[in-house]
């Protein structure tokens, strides 16, 4: 069977933050922002090695190593209960030294420093590489390695990926596509987040057949030194590095700062609370969501006054602690 090929994500050019918010963030879509950090001393640098060691590289980080059989694929080994990598402590400079050295080797081993925070691994750069398209308290983090894989999966962030070395390839899917990518464990995971099991390289479409379905909503970008690529909250993500020595710089934030709680904690807590109702129940808890979460008929509040509304309407600040406060405590009942 032959999938469907993934459409081209649209691209933007000359993006500056007003137009970023306005124009492109409203659509609720991928953006290919060509050139956006091309200016970036780092891009301009005629070697990323040396441009780094312009910088203090002593400090120690976490570095994934995978065997060259892997492919630069880092999953799952042989169960869920182990990986095909390992991670190891070792200082930045001696990452980079290993990354330049196994750029000239024939069967390299996968070599990666993942979401690394540039203030502290690597102060100075983030000053001479800005990116005016988020707030300055945003913190830039470095993803740096060698030919390596990123399984499919999603950040409860908005991101913006800025390439500075190398090329990366994305694949993308809505999030309603998480029914159609079979994802994997919630408590082990490769990296932090839950990934799509399916081998983007050799579908099994026998084991995985929705996935096709998937693969019909995809879509792809292709990016060089100097492009970044916005994902919006919560898309899916399939990252694959194209050239030996790659870097990486992204930046994540939240457009939900006064959220009470972060939606994962009621995600979890709807596993154990709503998934084994019987089935009449939840289709009831369902439509209690709908209205009052998600507001699929509007304010479901606007015929009361706003002082009489309370949980059901605006969350005051002072509200919203008590009403963690009140969570907890019947978490914490429960637990006992």
């Amino acid at each position: 069977m032959t999938l469907p090929t993934p459409r081209p994500v649209r691209e933007w050019h000359d993006v500056d933050r007003s137009r970023f918010r306005d124009e492109i963030m409203p659509l609720g879509q991928p953006a290919l922002l060509r050139g956006l950090v091309r200016d970036w001393p780092a891009v301009q640098a005629e070697s990323i090695a040396d441009y780094l060691r312009g910088f203090d590289l002593s400090s120690n980080c976490e570095v994934l190593i995978g065997a060259p059989s892997s492919g630069g694929r880092f999953f799952y080994g042989d169960d869920f209960g182990v990986m095909n990598f390992q991670k190891r402590e070792a200082a930045l400079g001696a990452l980079v030294d290993r990354l330049e050295q196994a750029a000239g080797e024939e069967s390299p081993p996968a070599l990666a420093g993942q979401a690394l925070i540039i203030p502290q691994i690597l102060p100075g750069f983030a000053a001479d590489n800005r990116l005016a398209l988020v707030d300055d308290g945003v913190a830039p983090r470095m993803w740096i390695g060698s030919r390596v894989i990123v399984a499919c999966h999603y950040d409860t962030l908005s991101n913006i990926a800025c390439v500075v070395a190398g090329h990366r390839r994305f694949t993308l899917f809505p999030p309603e596509q998480v029914r159609n990518l079979y994802v994997g464990p919630y408590e082990s995971t490769p990296a932090g987040a839950p990934v799509s099991l399916v081998d983007f390289d050799a579908p099994d479409l026998e084991r995985f057949p929705r996935f096709a379905e998937a693969m019909a909503t995809a879509q792809h970008a292709e990016l060089a030194p100097g492009d970044a690529l916005y994902i919006p909250y919560m898309w899916w993500h399939h990252v694959r590095s194209l050239d030996a020595f790659n870097l990486l710089v992204n930046y994540w934030w939240s457009e939900a700062e006064g959220a009470v709680l972060a939606p994962l904690d009621c995600f979890v807590h709807g596993l154990l609370s709503l998934r084994d109702l019987p089935e009449e129940q939840r289709a009831a808890w369902r439509a209690m969501f709908e209205h009052f979460v998600f507001r699929a008929d509007g304010d479901p509040m606007a015929h009361l006054p706003p002082e009489t509304q309370g949980v059901l309407g605006h969350t005051a600040p002072e509200r919203a602690r008590a009403l963690r406060q009140h969570l907890a405590q019947m978490l914490a009942a429960r637990a006992g």
